[in-house]
């Protein structure tokens, strides 16, 4: 089997003749293969430190409902038809997958099955699955600071999943401990802000 980044520029680059590509398209393209590559294509945008408008709310869904469908211990994700009609711009994407290859490459040179029950075993699926439903949610928060770092730590664990590495799973997991902190962070922040200007507003 090829290696991600080079089936991702294959088919986006080579093989798409279409302005735009939808969702189903994008899952077809996962075949038979596991959890970890619908996690790693779908965090990808919102990963690279480069503009990624309307990717993170729509894709932060699609994930969430592929964690939750991990903690169950299903081993072919499932979409509700009406979404796989959702269209993202080719060129956008092409960009992204352009941005995102060194990185890919970066992961592929050092990847190899490592402490497997980690992506393989219920228990360790079940933790993986609960922490990128958890960023998931992150990534759904309109709020600058709640996307890329979160969306690393998906990438990351995906990554992990689909080559059954558990160190690069256990390390992404780091970067989901981090997002999380960092959301929570900004909402108690946004919180403050907001009930100190509602009581400064009260007291005029």
């Amino acid at each position: 089997m090829a290696r991600l980044s080079t089936e991702l520029n294959r088919y986006f680059f080579e093989e798409v003749g279409k302005p735009q590509v939808t969702l189903k398209e994008i899952l077809t393209l996962a075949g038979e293969r596991t959890f970890g590559f619908l996690f790693v294509l779908l965090a990808l945008p919102s990963a690279l430190p480069v503009p990624a408008p309307g990717y993170s709310t729509p894709f932060g869904i699609v994930m969430f409902l592929l964690a939750v469908q991990l903690i169950a211990g299903r081993t072919r994700p499932w979409m509700p038809e009406g979404w796989n009609h959702k269209q993202f711009d080719l060129v956008s994407v092409q960009k992204i997958v352009k941005a995102g290859s060194p990185w890919l490459r970066r992961l592929e040179a050092v990847s190899r099955p490592r402490l497997t029950p980690v992506c393989t075993s219920l228990v360790g699926r079940t933790v993986l699955g609960i922490a990128i439903a958890l960023m998931s949610i992150s990534m759904m928060i309109p709020i600058p600071g709640t996307n890329t770092l979160p969306a690393m730590g998906i990438f990351v664990t995906g990554f992990g999943l689909l080559d059954d590495d558990g160190i690069i799973s256990l390390g992404g997991l780091v970067l989901c401990l981090l997002g999380g902190s960092l959301t929570t962070l900004i909402l108690l922040f946004g919180y403050e802000a907001v009930k100190t200007g509602i009581e400064f507003l009260l007291q005029r």
